[in-house]
């Protein structure tokens, strides 16, 4: 049964009066379970003079106050932990335990803004001249704007609107239109929290829509998670606007594998950190870089791989689910069918697998290639599917310089036994986030998730400090009281020295 998705504007759910509607599928069998419809040139505009109006009174409101906004947020996440991950499930298609992840990774999130009255303190110093202090305070902005991508429906809004709001900001979110009734029930349970209206917009649609909310007179800061091309356009309308904008887009993210790594350990999280959620995800690892004698394992790898089975979202024996849409199965078919033509070697075909019942569904089972090199398209394009590309190096340097060269730099990982190698490698690695015998090191949201080069865009980063910073301009303040006693005009050049 399709459902009607709806929009979030100045604290009331409504359809929309849009003629243009997107239909929502599942990917299991590609059947409709919701539509939505895209927001008009005038329910946008609606929006963001609802969100700046409420930014007027938000920014007044007691830190303290807004802290305790964000404390019964998370409380109430908690309370419906399982019931957004049946949600997200079942319109992703991941498998419950990975959308319970998904949720809670936001509510991480949601725990940290609620520490923010500690995040936005200022600093002062006294007598910084005769009878002059000066001091610095933290103040919001005004209208945030967040665009989000599909492959974490809970996690990436939360990343983003609790953290802006803490701030004293107002928020417009723009989710995927892939999969909206997450995001939309995570409003529903803020307003639940006693958010004030206003402070949190959402509203579904297009490429129209972001560019409105992105050129809107009114909006301050752009916040987008999403594919490359994308996230540069984002990136360049935002900041030819003169706007602050935060943009995190594409990845090639490298395990390299040392020979005194422990063998088992290292497939066990290889399987896992590169099939997991159907590989659709920014930190997965999608090349694996064997040192020296470590390459024998790869035929245990495969081995490895052949036991791991797509299914069903409450299928309890799936290791993970289909791909979001037919054109996306459709591309990551292409780009193994381009391996295979330009010389790799695959050892595990997915392409052609299904579920019986299902066979509609966006499947691909696990694909393993080896002998790629980086000429080659599935190494140098972000597959965002289960495929897994093996490269064999002879040295640690080697596979640095291999690691380095490369345009994106979201995050990598390194299995040995050595310190004196994990040093060097954290040291000399050129990406923004580095797991050492961890092979997704996604950050918990007390430091930031920090891509390097092709992947990020932007000067601060998600969540954490970074974020507070993002969400916030700093105010300098120069003060002097006078004594009732009517003093001599100073010569200012003199007292400011």
């Amino acid at each position: 049964m399709s459902v009607q998705v709806h929009h979030f504007i100045n604290g009331e759910f409504v359809a929309g009066s849009g003629q243009q509607q997107i239909s929502v599928t599942n990917p299991i069998d590609n059947q409709p379970i919701a539509t939505v419809n895209i927001a008009t040139t005038a329910e946008v505009e609606q929006a963001v003079a609802s969100a700046q109006q409420a930014f007027l009174s938000w920014r007044r409101t007691p830190v303290s106050e807004r802290a305790r906004l964000m404390l019964r947020y998370q409380h109430l996440l908690k309370q419906h932990h399982d019931e957004l991950a049946t949600v997200l499930a079942q319109e992703t298609g991941k498998t419950f335990e990975d959308a319970r992840g998904d949720v809670w990774r936001g509510i991480e999130v949601a725990e940290q803004a609620a520490n923010i009255a500690s995040m936005m303190m200022g600093e002062t110093v006294e007598n910084v001249a005769n009878g002059i202090d000066s001091y610095s305070m933290v103040q919001p902005l005004g209208v945030c704007v967040g665009i989000t991508p599909f492959n974490f429906p809970a996690m990436i809004p939360l990343w983003m609107f609790p953290i802006a709001i803490a701030c004293g900001n107002s928020f417009i979110l723009k989710p995927s239109e892939q999969d909206p009734i997450t995001p939309t029930r995570l409003a529903e349970l803020f307003a639940e929290a006693g958010a004030p209206s206003g402070i949190l917009q959402v509203l579904h649609g297009d490429k129209a829509v972001v560019e409105q909310l992105i050129n809107h007179p009114q909006t301050k800061t752009v916040s987008f998670v999403g594919s490359v091309a994308v996230g540069q356009q984002v990136y360049r309308m935002a900041t030819q606007q003169l706007k602050r904008a935060q943009v995190f887009a594409g990845a090639k993210n490298h395990c390299v594998i040392m020979p005194d790594a422990n063998k088992q350990q290292v497939i066990n999280q290889l399987v896992g950190a590169s099939v997991g959620a159907a590989g659709q995800r920014c930190m997965a690892i999608s090349v694996a870089v064997f040192v020296g004698s470590s390459s024998q394992w790869i035929c245990e790898l495969r081995d490895a791989l052949k036991h791991v089975k797509p299914g069903l979202w409450n299928d309890p024996n799936a290791a993970y689910g289909p791909l979001i849409s037919p054109a996306a199965k459709a591309r990551v078919q292409a780009l193994i069918a381009q391996g295979k033509r330009e010389g790799a070697h695959c050892l595990l075909d997915g392409s052609d697998f299904t579920v019986t019942g299902y066979e509609q569904g966006n499947w691909l089972g696990p694909t393993l290639f080896s002998e790629v090199t980086p000429e080659m398209s599935i190494y140098q394009q972000e597959i965002f599917g289960p495929v897994l590309c093996c490269i064999c190096v002879d040295s640690l340097s080697e596979a640095i310089e291999l690691v380095n060269a490369n345009p994106y730099g979201n995050g990598t990982a390194i299995f040995t036994g050595s310190g004196a190698a994990a040093k060097q490698y954290q040291q000399q690695v050129e990406v923004g986030q580095v797991g050492i015998n961890v092979p997704i090191p996604v950050p918990l949201p007390f430091f930031s998730f920090t891509g390097w080069k092709g992947s990020f865009y932007g000067d601060q980063h998600a969540y954490g400090k970074q974020a507070v910073r993002f969400y916030t301009e700093t105010k300098t303040v120069t003060c002097r009281w006078f004594d009732d006693e009517v003093e001599s005009a100073p010569n200012m050049s003199i007292a400011l020295k």
